[in-house]
């Protein structure tokens, strides 16, 4: 997918994006494979560590024929989203607003995710051209803050990260989240560690899942 609407849409239908932090060249794309066989829709891979835009590539060949969204996170600086859009990222995710990221997302028509936490950096990101509002860290407020920001807002996008478990994602989609994202909890670091990509696969599929069930209640 390349169109910025498409890849939302696929996010929301999904429910759930998966954050790679600290995985491995050699095991990048195995834990991509498995994840997306495990029912993730979107695949974050971050942008501070070693060999990001290398990973970056490489998932987004590996997942080129699927369903999967691919795309970067942890982005600081419109250089380095340039950088890892050129990679294959299809969106971008920051844990701050910069506005200079946010305009080069748009320049590619690659969806933007900005950090916000205040409704001043909501308005302001989604003045710059935001696609959807990366709300972070969602444990410090709680889903009530997801309310606190749509109400008067509008109907806005917002992903909450940080904090985020099989547990707790439901009463964040209750509050009105887009999807939910999640590292350590969906994307299991020892079965990684250990080679075994059928745990890395049921660890999140059992996410997913948990994310399934909370939509329909």
């Amino acid at each position: 997918m390349t169109d910025a609407r498409a890849v939302r849409d696929r996010i929301a239908e999904g429910g759930v994006v998966a954050v790679l932090r600290g995985v491995g060249e050699d095991d990048i794309v195995p834990v991509a494979r498995a994840l997306h066989e495990g029912d993730v829709a979107a695949i974050e891979i971050t942008a501070d560590g070693d060999f990001a835009r290398e990973k970056m590539a490489a998932v987004s060949r590996e997942l080129a024929d699927t369903d999967a969204v691919v795309g970067a996170g942890t982005v600081l600086d419109a250089a380095t989203a340039e950088s890892m859009i050129d990679a294959g990222a299809e969106f971008v995710v920051s844990p701050h607003l910069d506005v200079d990221v946010v305009r080069t997302c748009n320049r590619h028509g690659v969806l933007a995710a900005p950090g916000i936490m205040t409704p001043t950096e909501a308005v302001t990101a989604m003045e710059a051209g935001a696609d959807v509002l990366k709300l972070f860290p969602a444990s410090t407020v709680g889903p009530g803050h997801i309310g606190a920001i749509k109400g008067p807002l509008g109907d806005v996008d917002v992903i909450p990260t940080g904090g985020i478990s099989a547990e707790n994602a439901g009463e964040y989609l209750e509050a009105g989240a887009l999807a939910v994202g999640a590292g350590s909890a969906i994307v299991d670091d020892e079965a990684i560690a250990d080679g075994d990509m059928d745990r890395v696969r049921e660890s999140a599929a059992t996410f997913v899942e948990a994310v399934d069930e909370a939509r329909t209640e």
